[in-house]
């Protein structure tokens, strides 16, 4: 066996973990993907065969390439809508690796209130916390002392501990009832629907979804579950802004998202955001479905 087929399959052994790391840091499947391949190029580079401890090289290439992406996209430096791949808001596929990263120990508030630190918070926590890597190791990562990365692993620490506490039965309960208001729009079941929905909800779209062939705006519970009833077949869950919304991809890009307004377990306003311009400035998290 070659050096390269060795280096390939100590990487295989390696890449669930790496894609682990790499989603809690970034919150999305693909981008993890992209990240982990970012490792296995560099992998192929000259001089990478001696490294002795391989798995801790690869989890310092895999987080100082996640650290990057997400300085990037604090700085707003994304890609136009129509340059970004087919597939890059797609948060799984039914590949079962993937599904597994979306359900083992990611809960919906932790994912929430990690897209609140900032990029190095959420390195040196997710690394420390959730993988164990030592702070001397971390370190060198986010351009710190061990000391100071181990007060922004505190500091990240303490936000979470007091958003999970306060926010997750909230922002669990919020997710369940807009899942609960998709199947009942996939199933045409207007019944439902109305329970979901405020008696004075009001639903509006901007100027692109209603090109698309929406209402602009809808009031009331009976008109707006008339609106929905047999529709949103292939919307899925998403995070929007940090809030449980649902989004309809076409081609693997978002073309329209729904804001949900949820008061007292009520819907209270649904929002159809389809202007390319608009979408591109939210933060979109794509939940599995």
């Amino acid at each position: 066996m070659g050096d390269n087929d060795r280096l390939a399959e100590r990487f295989e052994l390696d890449r669930r973990r790496l894609r682990a790391v790499a989603y809690r840091m970034l919150g999305s499947v693909h981008e993890a993907d992209d990240a982990v391949q970012e490792a296995w190029l560099r992998l192929g580079r000259p001089g990478a065969s001696g490294v002795e401890n391989l798995s801790g090289w690869l989890t310092t290439v895999v987080a100082r390439v996640c650290l990057d992406m997400m300085r990037a996209k604090k700085a707003k430096r994304e890609n136009p809508l129509d340059e970004v791949p087919a597939d890059a808001f797609v948060a799984t596929a039914g590949d079962p690796e993937r599904d597994a990263l979306l359900g083992d120990s990611v809960g919906l508030a932790l994912l929430v209130v990690l897209e609140t630190l900032t990029p190095a918070e959420r390195v040196s926590f997710v690394l420390h916390d959730l993988f164990a890597v030592p702070f001397e190791d971390i370190a060198p990562i986010v351009g710190r002392s061990p000391a100071a990365a181990r007060q922004l692993a505190s500091r990240a620490r303490r936000r979470v501990r007091g958003a999970e506490a306060t926010n997750e039965p909230d922002r669990l309960r919020q997710r369940a009832i807009v899942e609960a208001f998709l199947g009942a729009s996939r199933g045409g079941d207007l019944g439902a629907l109305v329970a979901l929905l405020d008696p004075d909800v009001v639903f509006s779209a901007d100027d692109a979804a209603v090109r698309m062939g929406a209402e602009a705006k809808v009031r009331g519970a009976d008109a707006v579950a008339g609106t929905f009833a047999g529709r949103a077949r292939v919307a899925q869950p998403a995070i929007v802004d940090g809030i449980p919304g649902a989004v309809w991809l076409a081609g693997g890009v978002p073309r329209v998202v729904f804001r949900f307004t949820i008061d007292r377990d009520r819907i209270t306003t649904i929002e159809l955001v389809a202007d390319p311009g608009r979408i591109q400035e939210l933060d979109l998290v794509i939940l599995a479905g």
